[in-house]
């Protein structure tokens, strides 16, 4: 029987999990539900109710996977634990310094409800929180390094929306060449801020606004952009559309370490991601993590999860028998 999955809202993260969905023959999409009024909402596959946020309860019985593609701002700290009483569910929460607190509440929730709830499922947090963990446990005498980008930052973007005379924005986070190097020489280097990212904003401004104090204000903006060298371009919003249309994202995880008796052979580790889509991957990797979740809930299991507690086999749709034969 296929797992059954449902969609909680339906921006780019909603849109990439439906076409994910497709990819898995394991899997069937049974609702999708939005907070807009349902008429208004045009899915891309057929005969799948689109239903009100409201109904949710009402399809109880009929999901086996609740996907919550909501922000973390506001939305997930919220709609996890409040579904998770309710449903298996898995989340994209991604405020990295708030994940304790988040696992503490959606653990308390999905324990009463006895179901599985995976928060934090996605690249970041997510496969690189796995490669980090793989990386210091291989060489415990060493160093984390983590870059993000080249790729658009949804977040950052949308500060320099909410500055006024601009019409719209995006904003590329770029690692500096020369500190990746310098990290993957094995050397160890100490980074500041700034040297590990720079960031380039792409700006269209409404017509005759003061474009010497939006840079400013961009440049200054404290925690987006004030500790980074940022460069503004304005541009046209056809030039923004032609050319800044997509939503790309990578980055690389790299730790760098000692062994032998007197630390005398360097390692060097390093995972990268180059994404076309960031929503589209991070679509891909949560609804992998949404088969764990419903395997674990049918062996009995219950409570919040993390990536780290994931066997890996659970995550892919072969036999541990085709495991070993074909990817061990």
């Amino acid at each position: 029987m296929s797992i059954r999955i449902g969609i909680y809202g339906y921006g780019n993260l909603g849109r990439g999990i439906e076409n994910a969905v497709r990819q898995n023959p394991d899997m069937e999409l049974s609702a999708v539900f939005t907070r807009r009024p349902p008429e208004s909402l045009k899915i891309g596959t057929v005969g799948v109710p689109v239903c009100h946020v409201n109904d949710v309860l009402e399809y109880k019985d009929k999901i086996d996977v609740m996907i919550l593609c909501g922000g973390s701002a506001t939305d997930l700290p919220e709609q996890t634990p409040a579904l998770a009483e309710h449903f298996c569910v898995v989340d994209s929460f991604d405020t990295h310094a708030r994940i304790p607190e988040h696992f503490e509440n959606v653990d308390r929730a999905a324990k009463k409800g006895s179901n599985v709830a995976m928060i934090s499922v996605g690249w970041d947090p997510g496969m690189f929180s796995l490669n980090r963990l793989l990386g210091s446990a291989i060489l415990p005498e060493g160093k984390d390094y983590t870059f993000w980008g080249k790729g658009v930052s949804q977040g950052h973007s949308d500060a320099i929306r909410r500055i006024e005379g601009v019409l719209d924005a995006k904003q590329y986070t770029i690692p500096v060449d020369e500190a990746l190097e310098a990290v993957r020489s094995g050397n160890e280097p100490i980074l500041s801020t700034r040297e590990k990212h720079k960031r380039e904003c792409f700006v269209v401004a409404k017509e005759g606004a003061d474009l010497e104090r939006i840079e400013k204000e961009i440049c200054e903006m404290p925690n987006y952009f004030a500790d980074y060298d940022t460069t503004v371009h304005f541009i046209s919003m056809e030039e923004l559309r032609r050319d800044h249309s997509g939503i790309p994202h990578g980055g690389f995880v790299i730790r760098t370490g000692k062994t032998g008796a007197e630390g005398e052979n360097r390692h060097v580790i390093e995972y990268s991601l180059k994404l076309d889509s960031n929503p589209e991957f991070t679509a891909s990797v949560i609804v992998a993590f949404a088969r764990a979740a419903h395997r674990l809930n049918t062996s009995g299991d219950c409570g919040c999860k993390t990536v780290f507690d994931i066997p890996p086999a659970l995550l892919s749709p072969k036999s541990a028998e085709e495991l070993r034969k074909e990817l061990l």
